[in-house]
């Protein structure tokens, strides 16, 4: 697992948390900001995903 696949899954759980956190709350920013980080997180971690793989196509040549 590379840095970009851990950062990307910290930010996806963080944003879980913050719109989990505003759907019980009732505070639709927070909610939205949630979201958002979710996403990132999610392009994030493919980012990463990608560059494993990458990685393992380099190290069977």
């Amino acid at each position: 697992m590379n840095k970009d696949q851990l950062k990307g899954r910290a930010e996806q759980a963080k944003g879980k948390m913050k719109e989990e956190t505003g759907q019980l709350t009732g505070n639709a920013s927070l909610e939205g900001e949630g979201k958002a980080e979710k996403t990132t997180g999610k392009a994030q971690a493919k980012v990463g995903d990608a560059k494993e793989k990458v990685k393992r196509g380099i190290d069977k040549i």
